[in-house]
């Protein structure tokens, strides 16, 4: 089976499930559920979705730290119950629900990489059984809604078009439902900028600008086991997870279709929506202001010049280099890319391969760490809105 040296060697814990599993199987929704008052919501939302001709199963992983407060693995064990309850309320012929308990997990583990992590494997599981490298495995999150063709656009995307492995959805936050004006502002400033970020990232020429959102992807099960799976990351595991999975070729990216996720605020990650909340509702973090729209600018001039760099001697790679704005040759030299770059070349024969190994080396991680490097030593802040307008204005001269 596609699967069985990534089980032997990845998966630690026995089977979840024990139920047959269908040789029809062929999608998988996992959701991570820890402390959730609104999993029955999300399900709800789930199975209201137009019916698809696809044998779905949906695993809901209720999770718990060995460092959980006993508020919490009581409220996860009722969660656990009234699942059970629900499945046999709710299960349909090609709908299925599987809750799963994983309590206690160790504390250096624990978190939402982990969470998803277990669904996710398990959903590897049981599509190895019935050997569908094929299946789709879709990642979403237990405070989540969809819109009424997510399940049947997803089916559509990945049956109509066998070279896709993975796909991004569409999302927007529940706006509607905040009272608090603030909380309000602040979710539509933190959606704003991540379509900023993706956006000049795109106008840039970066070939892997991707929406990272844990609660609005799908993968093939194969694509899933090559990539290693997902991380055991406390936070960011979906940043990680799906830029790892860029090095397999683009991600499709489905917009019509949506997730809907909370805009609530959270403490439980550093970082994402829910920190990023915390932050703004706390005074802590200003989500009005973002990267410099210059700094994207620089990137732009060194992507621009790729190509240029194939088969570069030395000389010509410092002629390269001095023609490029000074917060590119800084980083760069920090990082000492000439070296990487002479590795890239040793093992590239064609433009192509050079440019597939040059943005592995120069990847989302290194545009994030160029991002953070500029902005303390060089450029400050930038009003959000402003950085907008000036990419609209960039994009509209290039067309």
């Amino acid at each position: 089976m596609f699967a069985d040296r990534y089980i032997q060697n990845n998966i630690v814990s026995p089977p979840f499930i024990r139920e047959e599993v269908l040789p029809s199987l062929s999608m998988v929704v996992v959701i991570p559920c820890l402390n959730e008052p609104e999993i029955i919501r999300t399900l709800e939302s789930l199975w209201a979705c137009e019916p698809i001709d696809s044998f779905c199963e949906v695993i809901v992983t209720v999770n718990d730290s060995e460092n959980s407060s006993p508020q919490i693995k009581e409220f996860n064990e009722l969660t656990y119950t009234q699942l059970l309850e629900w499945k046999r309320l709710n299960d349909r012929n090609n709908l299925v629900l599987y809750p799963i308990y994983a309590p206690s997990i160790q504390a250096k583990f624990a978190g939402a990489g982990m969470a998803r992590k277990i669904g996710m494997d398990e959903a590897v599981r049981r599509l190895n059984t019935v050997n569908k490298p094929d299946g789709v495995i879709i990642s979403t999150d237990s405070d989540c809604l969809f819109s009424g063709n997510y399940l049947q656009r997803i089916e559509n995307v990945f049956t109509s078009d066998k070279i896709c492995f993975a796909a991004t959805i569409n999302f927007r936050h529940r706006f509607e439902e905040m009272d608090d004006p603030r909380q309000e502002t602040g979710i539509r400033l933190y959606e704003d900028y991540l379509h900023y970020y993706k956006q000049a990232l795109d106008f840039t020429g970066f070939p892997h600008s991707i929406y990272t959102i844990g609660s609005a992807f799908a993968v093939r099960a194969e694509a899933y086991v090559k990539q290693g799976g997902m991380n055991r990351r406390q936070a960011g595991e979906d940043f990680y997870f799906l830029h790892k999975l860029t090095n397999l070729g683009q991600l499709a990216e489905i917009t019509d279709a949506f997730v809907y996720p909370s805009g609530r605020i959270s403490d439980r990650v550093p970082f994402g929506t829910g920190a990023a909340m915390t932050k703004w509702m706390n005074f802590t973090d200003d989500l009005a202001q973002t990267y410099r729209f210059d700094a994207f600018l620089d990137l732009k001039q060194f992507f621009d010049k790729v190509n240029e760099f194939s088969k570069v001697n030395t000389t010509r790679y410092t002629e390269i280099l001095s023609s490029l704005p000074h917060t590119i040759q800084e980083y760069l030299t920090s990082v000492s890319f000439e070296e990487k770059l002479a590795e890239i070349n040793r093992n590239s024969s064609t433009l192509e391969s050079f440019r597939k190994r040059f943005f592995q080396a120069f990847d989302a991680f290194q545009v994030l760490k160029f991002l953070n490097q500029v902005h303390e030593q060089h450029y400050s802040t930038q009003s959000l809105q402003e950085a907008i307008a000036q990419l609209s204005k960039h994009e509209k001269v290039r067309k």
